[in-house]
């Protein structure tokens, strides 16, 4: 039944009572005998009315048609189809494109909201520079641990957390609004050539992240003596909120043409003091006194540093994150290999221009290496020097054994490379 309604749709099929087909076409009461253009019906097939037929031509010229018939002609062609079962049917094409519509403009809005569901291990604004919470006091911004920020221990490298330190301390002063042409520096400093540069930093590890994760940093300033400025961190896991690491640092004010250190000029002081925070520094100071050590006293000596241009700022100095890779150049590679660091203090006593040349030394505390399989941790003093002997950087690294899964065991030390 349904094959013949959809066929019906296509070839209207004659009515059986209907005769209409073997009678006389009449019009206006008259009948007009159309009998000669009658086409003859098949035995069981399909008729053909004959006034459906193109009229004759012979050259170009209708004949054998009266004007009537053509009359009648334009009217069949205008009358309605036979109803059927399919052309009763609602345009199921427009209630469809309706619905498509519909469909991909809620997707369009969902898309834009800002409340939807998000995985938890999405930033919440990754591509912002952060923002300022606990009453506009604490500056916090969250970082995606990258590829290319890990090292051969598949976790991020020290240059890398102290990259982000540096990075949110940057945006903390740009999002208070503070930050003028300079590297952090405000209006007032920009006008009186101050920068500030860092003397003194401790950095506690207490796990490092690795390629995928997402760090969450704090950082805060506080007063430091008269005319110093303290500066913490606090970088902790965004799922679990471990604390990761925590840093402490003092920042003085330099003049940037005479390169000499300055004091925090009132003016200044009234921009930076509304920021200050009335709190302990993260990381409990380290008094014992960095060892100055000499071509004696170290037992590993790295010569011929010296800063490329992408080691400047835009002060013109050597970055100081860039000191700590040139620091860690004198390690023993045996300690890299089986121990990481975690804990250092830094004290920067002068900075170096692009075209110095510099010496890395570092002292071990047990100098017989092998003994580290039975001592666990390692100490380590350092300085960075230039070939004159003017130091730049002393410092002190603390650091533990890796996990056993690095190197089969706790301890197992590889060969001393020469």
């Amino acid at each position: 039944m349904v094959a013949t309604a959809a066929t019906s749709a296509f070839f209207p099929v004659t009515s059986p009572s209907s005769d209409s087909a073997t009678k006389t076409t009449k019009l206006g009461g008259g009948s007009t005998n159309l009998g000669r253009t009658k086409s003859k019906s098949a035995s069981g097939g399909l008729q053909v009315k004959a006034n459906a037929q193109a009229p004759p031509k012979i050259n170009g010229t209708s004949v054998g048609l009266t004007s009537v018939e053509g009359v009648k002609h334009q009217d069949d062609m205008l009358s309605p189809a036979p109803r059927t079962f399919i052309n009763q049917l609602p345009d199921w094409s427009m209630l469809l494109a309706a619905i498509t519509t519909i469909f991909l403009a809620a997707e369009k809005q969902w898309m834009m909201l800002d409340w939807k569901p998000r995985r938890p291990d999405m930033l919440i604004d990754p591509f912002g520079i952060g923002k300022i919470v606990q009453d506009g006091l604490v500056f916090r911004q969250n970082f995606s641990i990258r590829s290319y920020e890990i090292g051969a221990d598949r976790t991020a490298s020290i240059e890398t957390l102290m990259n982000h330190l540096q990075e949110t301390a940057l945006n903390h002063v740009k999002t208070a609004g503070l930050l003028d042409d300079g590297f952090g520096a405000t209006p007032e400093m920009c006008k009186k050539n101050l920068i500030w540069v860092v003397t003194r930093m401790q950095v506690v590890v207490d796990r490092y992240p690795t390629w995928g994760d997402v760090v969450q940093v704090d950082t805060w300033v506080s007063a430091s003596g008269k005319n110093g400025m303290r500066r913490d961190w606090q970088v902790r896991d965004c799922k679990t909120g471990e604390t990761l690491t925590r840093a402490s640092s003092v920042w003085v004010m330099m003049n940037k043409m005479t390169r000499k250190l300055s004091k925090i000029p009132g003016e200044v002081r009234g921009e930076i003091e509304p920021y200050f925070v009335n709190s302990t520094p993260i990381v409990e100071e380290d008094s014992r006194k960095l060892s100055k050590l000499d071509d004696n006293t170290a037992d590993y000596i790295h010569t011929g540093l010296s800063p490329r241009w992408n080691d400047l700022d835009v002060n013109q100095h050597v970055n100081n994150v860039k000191y700590i890779g040139w620091i860690l150049e004198s390690a023993p590679q045996s300690i890299l290999e089986s121990h990481e660091l975690s804990a250092m203090t830094l004290e920067y006593r002068r900075e170096c221009g692009r075209d110095s040349v510099l010496q890395s030394l570092t002292a071990v505390s047990d100098a017989d290496i092998g003994s580290l399989v039975h001592s666990g941790g390692v100490e380590c003093q350092h300085l960075l020097r230039l070939e004159n002997g003017a130091e730049i950087v002393r410092g002190r690294t603390e650091w533990r054994p890796k996990y056993a899964n690095n190197f089969g065991s706790v301890g197992q030390i590889p060969a001393e490379s020469t």
